[in-house]
């Protein structure tokens, strides 16, 4: 049986999605234990009722020399037959070497499955994919404080830690693969699950390193109740009776799983909190306003919505587009066309993440030089998607798809990452456009006040302005 197949029996038949870490700390042996093999026989023999799979770290036997060796040998031999065995290992390197650390782990010590590090690329791990009836789990999000120095590294918009699951799905090429994912970063699990729906994560962080089990289970779990292991080695192999902390463990992870499984969706939970970040991050760089402002018409209006702010502050910048990419997505287009003034710097940085060539129309045709309506290169029967920074009344997007259209250009889908809820869509699709925003002022509004950054009677000022401008 394959390490998968393994697992999900395991899981079904101990109703349990617990790892229990085996990890004998240097200098940490309970008296009552002659030696490491003992202490850890007795962990095996007393929590194998509760866990699902058993993970010993490799380091802390290696640290012991030959006796961590033998130890580990007599570790593995006293796990049942039925339990899949995860070795944590973190082995990477490049091609024969790799090679012969597949063959130490899987053949020499006989484990179902083992965590890799991914960063010297596939060659590095294709050697352990090689073994189609074992497990891998790629370092995706890892647990601890440091994560963050190369893991939220990012390139077009996209952390590392989003390629590194993006690249474990390309390298497996139709095979099963695992993520290991910290429970401390429970935003980015959510994220993760949203856009890999299947995918197995294993995860580390909870209890010592502060990871929160009910937000784990809640970003992490898969619709059926799986796709989850929730580690965790101190806190049950000292534990004064290991087996009541496995029982307690496992029933915990039971409670938050059933309570998880009634809870918003990944996908849902993963948009609300990148939409929270960004509410926020409006407001701190002044993007958002909120007070008593003239308005060009001379009304006066509580909120004041100014995305041209967006060029002092790089990483609010970067984070919007991060939105208009997840809205273009789904739309078919040859070009982005982004609209003078506020919609430029908006449209670059869309484009750099995208890769997608960038053409705008002018808001005055020079009377010399080229003289042209439309800047950048195009061919007619191309579409291109309007990007602006936010809708009114949609007459703005309008006039800007007109020179488009009258060159040829297919113009149908207008991205914004604000509307204002003030009839814009309605005029566009009118005109045979459809609109794309990120959020609306109301949600803005909204995700402020549960950041705690407004009242609620601000709140309700702003959305009784905006219900009569609507």
């Amino acid at each position: 049986m394959g390490f998968w197949a393994k697992l999900e029996e395991s899981i079904e038949q101990r109703d349990s999605l617990l790892c229990v870490g085996l990890d004998p700390h240097p200098g940490r042996l309970p008296e009552r234990y002659r030696s490491v093999g003992h202490f850890m026989r007795d962990i095996v023999e007393q929590t194998a009722d509760y866990a699902a799979v058993f993970k010993p770290n490799i380091a802390f036997y290696e640290a012991l020399g030959k006796p961590g060796w033998d130890a580990l040998r007599e570790t593995l031999a006293a796990i049942p037959g039925d339990m899949p065995v995860l070795l944590d290992a973190k082995r990477n390197d490049i091609s024969s070497t790799a090679a012969a650390y597949a063959r130490a782990l899987f053949d020499e010590l006989g484990v179902d499955a083992v965590t890799i590090n991914p960063y010297l690329g596939s060659d590095g791990v294709e050697p352990f994919l090689a073994y189609q009836d074992r497990g891998v789990f790629l370092l995706c999000k890892t647990s601890n404080p440091g994560a963050g120095d190369l893991q939220d590294w990012s390139q077009y918009g996209q952390p590392l830690y989003r390629r590194v699951a993006e690249l474990a799905g390309e390298w497996a090429q139709g095979r099963e693969i695992g993520l290991v994912i910290g429970a401390t970063y429970p935003e980015a699990m959510a994220e993760i699950r949203a856009a890999w729906p299947k995918t197995w994560f294993l995860v580390p962080g909870i209890g010592a390193q502060g990871g929160d089990l009910e937000a784990a289970l809640k970003a992490g779990l898969r619709p059926d109740g799986r796709g989850i292991i929730i580690n965790s080695s101190r806190g049950i192999i000292y534990a004064d009776d290991p087996r009541q902390a496995a029982k307690e463990t496992r029933d915990a992870i039971n409670r938050a799983r059933a309570q998880a499984r009634s809870a918003p969706s990944s996908a849902e939970q993963s948009r609300q909190a990148r939409l929270s970040r960004l509410a926020l991050s409006l407001f701190e760089t002044g993007c958002v306003q909120l007070g008593d402002f003239v308005l060009h018409s001379g009304a006066h209006s509580p909120i004041y919505v100014d995305l041209r702010r967006l060029v002092i502050a790089p990483e609010v910048l970067e984070m919007a587009a991060a939105e208009y990419v997840l809205l273009l997505k789904g739309l078919t287009y040859q070009r982005i066309a982004a609209i003078p003034y506020a919609g430029l710097p908006i449209g670059t940085a869309v484009a750099l993440q995208t890769r997608d060539p960038m053409i705008y129309p002018r808001r005055e045709v020079k009377e010399y030089g080229t003289r042209r309506r439309i800047e950048g290169e195009y061919q007619p029967g191309e579409r291109a998607v309007l990007v602006d920074d936010l809708i009114s009344s949609g007459g703005s997007k309008l006039e800007a798809a007109a020179p488009l259209q009258e060159e040829g250009l297919i113009v149908e889908d207008v991205v914004v990452l604000i509307d204002r809820e003030q009839g814009g869509a309605e005029d566009l699709a009118r005109h045979g456009l459809r609109l794309h925003a990120a959020l609306t002022l109301r949600e803005i509004v909204a995700l402020l006040v549960a950041a705690g950054k407004l009242d609620r009677e601000t709140q309700e000022r702003v959305e009784r302005y905006l219900a009569d401008e609507a």
